[in-house]
């Protein structure tokens, strides 16, 4: 019994960051389906310092897109709003992680619907107090 909740305790912490993100992003889709096309996520594959890691994000016709990393203590990292007279739908940005984790973006479309692309980051020095 005293193992289980040993296990239980030590992988609470990743589930709880990461159950903050689904809420996040459920609060941001209203709970609507997502399609796996439509947006763009840029990121690397391996980043040397969490500090500061270089992500683009583009979505053709997206009016805001949400960028989270699951497993920060807080997983939103930026909102980007596009008015009508946006130019693109295209942002850049560094963001910071606390170690090895997907990064998700969220596109709400003009047209109401939503699309999702993630991307695994692999921290070699973490960013966030590692």
């Amino acid at each position: 019994m005293i193992m289980g909740t040993g296990a239980f305790v030590a992988f609470g912490l990743p589930m709880s960051a990461n159950a903050k993100g689904e809420d996040e992003i459920a609060a941001f889709t209203g709970g609507a389906e997502m399609a796996d096309t439509g947006i763009t996520l840029t990121a690397p594959e391996i980043a040397e310092n969490g500090n500061t890691v270089p992500i683009e994000v583009s979505a053709p016709g997206a009016t805001e897109i949400m960028v989270l990393a699951l497993g920060n203590p807080v997983p939103p990292v930026a909102t980007f709003k596009f008015g009508p007279l946006a130019a693109s739908q295209h942002a850049s940005t560094r963001i910071r992680l606390a170690g090895t984790q997907d990064v998700v973006a969220i596109a709400k479309m003009a047209d109401g619907s939503f699309a999702k692309a993630s991307s695994t980051v692999k921290v070699t020095i973490g960013g966030c107090g590692g």
